[in-house]
C-alpha cells in the first residue's frame, strides 16, 4: 500500500491555503523545521500525522519539544529529518531519505543512493527562489518526489 507524504520546511508563520489544500489527502506530514508559531503545528496536526524538527527560529517551550534530528521509517523507507543540512552527521545508516530546509530553495540531490530533499519554503521565497513543496510517495521500499511550486 502506497503511504503520501506532504513535505514542506520553513513556513515562518504563515501556513497558505493553497499549502493547505495540496496536503489534504497526505497520510503524513513532514516539516523540516522553522514554523515561528506553535499554531502552524497545531493546524497541520489536524490535516494529518506530523513528523517535524526544530528549526533555528522555532523558540518557546511548544518548539522545545521538537527534536533538533529526527528518523522516522515509513513504507519500508527509513528517513532523516533536520532543519539545516550542514547538522547532519556524517554517517547516516541506512538511512534512504534526508529532508532538512532552511534554504528557502528547493533542492531534490541523489548521493551515494540516498535522497537529498529540500522542499524549500512554502510561505517566502528567498534568493531568487520560489515558493515550493514536495509529495513524496512511497511503495513498497521505492520513493517517488512529485516538486509543487506555487503561486
Amino acid at each position: 500500500m502506497a503511504v503520501k507524504i506532504g513535505v514542506i520546511s520553513d513556513t515562518h508563520g504563515r501556513l497558505r491555503a493553497e499549502v493547505q489544500r495540496r496536503l489534504e489527502g497526505c497520510d503524513y506530514i513532514f516539516h523540516a523545521g522553522d514554523f515561528d508559531r506553535r499554531e502552524i503545528l497545531e493546524e497541520l496536526e489536524e490535516i494529518a500525522p506530523v513528523c517535524a524538527v526544530r528549526g533555528n527560529n522555532d523558540w518557546g517551550g511548544w518548539a522545545g519539544k521538537l527534536p533538533r534530528t529526527r528518523t522516522v521509517e515509513l513504507g519500508g523507507v527509513s528517513f532523516f529529518l533536520v532543519h539545516n543540512r550542514q547538522h547532519a552527521p556524517q554517517d547516516l545508516g541506512d538511512v534512504q531519505v534526508v529532508v532538512f530546509g532552511h534554504s528557502h530553495v528547493y533542492m531534490e540531490e541523489r548521493l551515494g543512493g540516498r535522497l537529498w530533499l529540500n522542499p524549500g519554503s512554502c510561505a517566502w521565497p528567498r534568493f531568487g527562489g520560489g515558493i515550493s513543496m514536495a509529495v513524496m510517495t512511497v511503495e513498497d521500499g521505492a520513493v517517488q518526489v512529485e516538486r509543487i511550486d506555487l503561486e
